[in-house]
Parts: structure tokens; C-alpha cells; sequence
């Protein structure tokens, strides 16, 4: 099954760390995408890596993931 991890940053450069973070742990980049105007990353996975994707989008100190 498909889930949506987002993660809402304050600033667009966590935006742009935590997407190039993601991209470069092997995530697909069609999967992850990057809502600049909201400041939010949201990710496309199967349920197996939502924990990996947690805790990488927690590096970027992030005010919520959901």
C-alpha cells in the first residue's frame, strides 16, 4: 500500500536539505516532491520505508511530520 509522508518545515532551505537528503539515501525523486509555497516535502512510499523516511526527514528538524 501507498502512504504520503509530509514533512512542514519554517524554511525553504530544510525544504531543499531534506529533499536532496531523501534523493540521495536512493528515494525515487518522481516520489518526493517539494510544496515551496507551503514549505512542505511529501513523499510517495510504500508503507515498508515510513520509518526510514521519518527519521530522514527528522534530520532536517522539521515543526511536524505527518
Amino acid at each position: 500500500m501507498t502512504k504520503t509522508v509530509t514533512g512542514v518545515f519554517d524554511s525553504a532551505d530544510k525544504v531543499r536539505n531534506a529533499v536532496d537528503d531523501l534523493v540521495s539515501s536512493g528515494i525515487d525523486s518522481e516520489k518526493v516532491y517539494a510544496d515551496k509555497e507551503n514549505n512542505q516535502v511529501k513523499v510517495m512510499i510504500p508503507d515498508t520505508i515510513e520509518r526510514e523516511i521519518t527519521e530522514i526527514l527528522n534530520r532536517h528538524n522539521p515543526t511536524e511530520v505527518r
